[in-house]
């Protein structure tokens, strides 16, 4: 994520300077606390959070465990990740549900937070959990903020209870409590109430907040804060807290670019959970919040468990198997080339999965540079071609590919880059879905392949000729050491006919 970037940077380069000791010193120690103190207040983490967190740190790398351990620099990374986890609220927390439905959530923080349009988040990820959730439009201060949310609600496609219009008009208790009453009626099951805001924190916000909850006695009371407050975080989080009381934190505009101390630094101080994050501009930018995750990503260990839920809530099962049927019998089309593309864009920015692979923040450059406009451009080439050309690309003549790029706004280079990529790279996808192991671009080939995917063969040696008996029979003995040769690098039989070095360039560059 784009808000821990620096600090990410900041801990990797810290860590790098205890690789290779085979021990380490309490000057060691002290010097790899001090650098990460430095990063954490650069943050804009709390003082006092920055204080324990490093004590505890310090603490237990002069311990035992890491005195003890064969690599002492991967057991400090391991307590600072450890520790890490505690400060972010430990263990990952959910919605606690009612007996006896609507369960009532309630949203409260300052005005700008993102409140409004994390209420239509959450409504569309509860109804993708199978449930029936219910807008209520109960700010009725700030203008247009019920037309805000009906706009949300209809884009979440949730419903949106909004008896009054706003801008200074009704009252919001008897709003909130009327939801109540509607909900029951009309069987929803959770009721999601949006609460004014203030620029500032005062007496007659926490007034209202505060009579909200006295007369819906909510199941979840979420503090929306903004992540890239700071330091304010821990005084607006304590003000709130004493005023309303929360159950749970939601932290909003993780995708930007400031320190994000408040991450770090609202759970430990008010003891209430992170519950969900959102992630971006999108109704579906919003996850929830594992602690444990988070901590991975800051210190760009990855987060492969939530880049596998995305992909799994997105792509479809039965079009992956077909998918690789017609690439194992070479009917792969532009179609579903096509098709399997608009499943990647649905699972959100590129540059945010590849920031969830281990070590993707050594990536930072050509992440930054990827440019995300290139899938739309892609996206409209090939929807600018009929059904049948998508089908058989040989059909694209010149006049034809003409006429596909000026209907996709795009240049005849452009159309034939594509085609042309589209097709070395349909090769080489073949021979994988065929058992072929290809040598990775940038990786090198896999012991015991030859880049096009067969086994190399050995020369086959000559008997020794040792005058010394003892050692003539040792030498010939090893000559019949089975050789990795056999089998891929893993261990797994491989079938011959693998991509040729042209066919990988070609898919290297597809995929840039």
């Amino acid at each position: 994520m784009a808000i821990f970037g620096n600090l990410t940077d900041r801990l990797a380069d810290t860590f790098k300077n205890l690789r290779g000791k085979g021990k380490l010193s309490p000057a060691d120690v002290d010097g790899t606390v001090r650098e990460i103190r430095r990063a954490l207040l650069d943050a804009d983490v709390a003082l006092e959070v920055v204080k324990d967190f490093t004590g505890r740190v310090r603490e237990r790398s002069l311990g035992d465990e890491v005195s003890k351990a064969l690599n002492p620099a991967q057991q400090v990374v391991q307590i600072v990740n450890e520790e890490l986890v505690t400060i972010l609220g430990g263990e990952a927390r959910r919605i606690q549900f009612a007996k006896n439905p609507p369960t009532v959530i309630m949203l409260a923080g300052l005005q700008g937070a993102g409140k409004t349009t994390l209420a239509g988040k959450l409504a569309k990820w509860l109804a993708s959990e199978q449930h029936t959730p219910l807008l209520v439009a109960a700010d009725l201060q700030r203008p247009n903020a019920v037309t805000q949310l009906q706009v949300v609600g209809e884009q979440a496609g949730v419903p949106v209870f909004a008896p009054e219009p706003g801008n200074g008009v009704g009252d919001p208790v008897k709003v909130a409590k009327d939801a109540l009453k509607y909900a029951k009626s009309k069987q929803y099951d959770t009721v999601i109430v949006d609460t004014a805001g203030r620029l500032g924190v005062d007496a007659e916000l926490m007034k209202q907040a505060s009579n909200i909850r006295k007369a819906v006695d909510p199941d979840e009371v979420l503090f929306v804060i903004d992540a890239m407050i700071g330091q304010d975080a821990v005084t607006t989080a304590r003000a709130f807290q004493e005023g309303v009381d929360f159950t749970g934190v939601v932290l909003t505009k993780l995708d930007g670019d400031a320190r994000g101390g408040a991450a770090l630094s609202v759970a430990s101080v008010t003891g209430r959970p992170i519950m969900f994050a959102s992630t971006g501009e999108g109704l579906g930018d919003f996850e929830p919040f594992h602690p444990d995750r988070m901590a991975g990503r800051i210190l760009d260990l990855g987060d492969i468990l939530t880049l596998i839920e995305q992909a799994q809530k997105t792509f479809d099962e039965e079009e992956a198997r077909k998918v690789s049927e017609k690439l194992a019998t070479d009917t792969f089309t532009l179609e579903d080339f096509l098709g399997q593309m608009q499943q990647l864009k649905n699972m959100g920015s590129m540059k945010s999965m590849l920031g969830m692979l281990p070590g993707g923040k050594g990536m930072r450059e050509r992440l930054e540079n990827f440019d995300e406009s290139e899938i739309t451009r892609t996206e409209a080439i090939i929807q600018s071609m009929t059904p049948q050309e998508r089908r058989m690309p040989k059909l694209l003549n010149g006049s034809r590919r003409v006429r596909i790029a000026r209907g996709s706004g795009t240049t005849v280079t452009d159309v034939n880059s594509l085609v042309n990529r589209f097709e070395q790279a349909a090769k080489m996808m073949k021979t994988v879905a065929k058992g072929g192991v290809p040598q990775v671009p940038g990786v090198g080939p896999i012991p015991g392949t030859k880049p096009g995917g067969g086994s190399k063969q050995q020369p086959k040696k000559k008997g020794s000729r040792s005058g010394n008996p003892a050692k003539r029979a040792a030498e010939n003995a090893g000559l019949t050491v089975p050789t990795q040769a056999s089998g891929s690098g893993f261990g797994l039989q491989q079938k011959p006919g693998g991509p040729t070095e042209e066919e990988l360039a070609a898919l290297s560059k597809f995929l840039r």
